[in-house]
This record gives C-alpha cells, structure tokens and sequence, in this order.
C-alpha cells in the first residue's frame, strides 16, 4: 500500500463532500439517468470533454443545463444546424467604420460550461471550429488569440447517425471527448414519475450549490488519487490490445482498422481516478477502468468493413477485449 494513501483518502472525503449536495439538486430535476449524471460528474472532475448520444427526448440537454443550474458559472447552450457557421461559435471581427479598424466580437464560445446540442447536425467546418477550443483551452480570431477561462468544458449531444439530417463527426474531434456515453430509455416507474413531474402547474428547478472554485480544487486533489503500477498496467494492455489484438491471443485482428490513440491510455487514467473520487476513494481499483472503459474506448476503436458486414460494433470489440484481459 502507497504510504501517503490515508492522506490523500482524507483530502477525497474532504473535497468530494460537494458531491452529494450537487447529485440530490440535479436529482430534484432529472428523474433516473443515475449513468449520466455519475459520467457528467467524471467528466467535470476530470476536466474532460463528453459526447452524449441517444434518441430524442431522454433529457440530454436537460441533465447538462440542470448541472450547470447547480454551478455558479457562465453557461451557453448552442444550438447547431446545417446552417450554421464558424464564426457563430468562436466570434468574428467587425469593421468600426468611423476609425476604419476592427473590433473583435467573442462568440458563445467563451462561456465554463458549452452544451453543443445535437451537435451532428451542423456540417464539418462548423465541427471542426470546436477543435481548438476543446484540445488547446483557447480560440484564434484574426491575428489574435484568447485564452478560455477553467473551468471549461464541453457537453456535446447527437442523434444516432442513422437519423435523417446527421453527420458523422470528423474522426479527429471525436477522439477529443474524453467520454462517449450512449443514454437508454427509462424503466416504467422512471417514466411514471417523469411523466407526473411534467405535467404539473410548475416544473421543478435546481439552485446553485458550488462553485467553479470548488471544481478546480476538487481536480487538484483527484491528481493526488493514488494508482498503483499494476493497474497501470491494466489500463495500457487495454489499449493496446485495441491496436495489437494477436499479441494478447484475440481474434479481432480482422474487425478493427484502428485502435485507440494514447490519448485512451491518458483518459483512461483520469476518468478511472474521477470514478475513484466520485465513490470517496482515494486510490483506483481495477473495477474502476472496467466500469469507465467501454465509455473511454467505445468511440476510439474504428472497426472494418468486415466488423459491419458481421454486425460487430466497436463496443462488441471493447467488450470482449475487458473480458479477455487479464485484471490485476
């Protein structure tokens, strides 16, 4: 055991307290989705960007906009469509025809919280304007560029792709979220109480409960979350087994065209200690990778005409590889 393992689960008890305050406000709002709402938590611990994907009306933006409800911070809700354009997200520069120069306009961009809702149904170019914002925490416009204040994150919704109007996502932005979570119906007490909930004379609605000073303190102490090499490990053979299937005695090798990026390795890591943190524990178990993996990974691993010929996802292939990996 890690000797300074009872400090850093001290400081987890102490700077995870906010979490249930946070959960029992958003829960005053949102009725079940208890995955969602733990992964928005991970995914805000960890200071990683999330792509929630689900037919509509299971309360995607719902759950985003009640969290940012609860956040004492700026939050800016995008809708995208086919005709929006770059400079609607990031800002532009407007002519000032009384001295003859530019003044920049900032976009809703420059806001903690960004909810990029049904993100997939703007073209690339519009997608693609996100990139730098996500990966570098800042915007160019013009000659000029400008900082993104922390916290900053963006929650982003799509329809499934085989909707009417959706396009796929460029490969590059997809592998920028650091989670991918796909959302299901509610069970039929879920649906009752959702159902009373909307049809009374008055919704509802969360207050504010933290603070972004809380967020970033909290993400100082989840890098102190103790993982222990072995289960590091874990989490590269993982990955690993995502790009080299034979050298761990799978199968797959003719389903997958690419692995997983390094970038899954890193995310990995972090989102296994936010899981940690979330749960009160100052160290990572492997039950931690298993349980964030498949949300992790499912977006990364790109499989082959044959995969679909066979109707083998790329979740079919994470699956597999979790089970076939041998856990510390």
């Amino acid at each position: 055991m890690h000797p300074d393992i009872k400090a850093i689960q001290e400081k987890v008890a102490q700077e995870s307290l906010f979490i249930r305050q946070l959960v029992a406000e958003i829960e005053k709002v949102i009725v079940g989705q208890k995955y969602l709402l733990e992964r928005l938590l991970i995914g805000l611990l960890a200071n990683g960007h999330i792509l929630i994907e689900g037919v509509p009306g299971l309360a995607k933006t719902l759950a985003v906009k009640t969290l940012s409800d609860c956040i004492q911070t700026k939050f800016q809700r995008i809708q995208f469509t086919p005709d929006l354009l770059p400079a609607d997200l990031v800002g532009t520069l407007v002519y000032n025809p009384q001295n003859g120069g530019f003044s920049t306009k900032k976009g809703p961009i420059f806001s903690n919280l960004i909810l990029a809702d049904e993100i997939n149904r703007a073209p690339a170019k519009v997608q693609s304007a996100l990139l730098e914002a996500m990966q570098e925490r800042q915007v160019t416009i013009g000659e000029n560029t400008f900082k993104l204040d922390e916290p900053f994150l963006v929650l982003a919704t799509q329809n499934p792709i085989e909707q009417e109007g959706t396009y796929p996502l460029p490969e590059a932005q997809v592998d920028r979220f650091m989670l991918k979570l796909k959302v299901s119906y509610p069970n039929k007490k879920e649906e009752l109480e959702i159902m009373d909930r909307n049809t009374q004379n008055q919704l509802p609605q969360a207050k504010k409960v933290i603070s972004p000073q809380d967020i970033i303190k909290a993400r100082a102490v989840l890098h102190e979350i103790y993982v222990d090499d072995k289960v590091k490990e874990y989490m590269v053979n993982i990955v690993h087994a995502t790009r080299n299937p034979e050298e761990y005695n799978l199968k797959i090798k003719d389903l997958v065209a690419y692995g997983a990026s390094p970038r899954a390795s890193i995310y990995l890591n972090l989102a296994a200690k936010a899981h940690a943190f979330v749960r009160g524990r100052g160290f990572v178990t492997p039950e931690d990778v298993k349980s964030i993996g498949m949300d992790v990974l499912r977006h990364r691993v790109i499989v082959t005409y044959e995969a679909e010929a066979e109707e083998v996802s790329s979740e079919d292939i994470v699956k597999k590889i979790f089970d076939e990996i041998e856990v510390p």
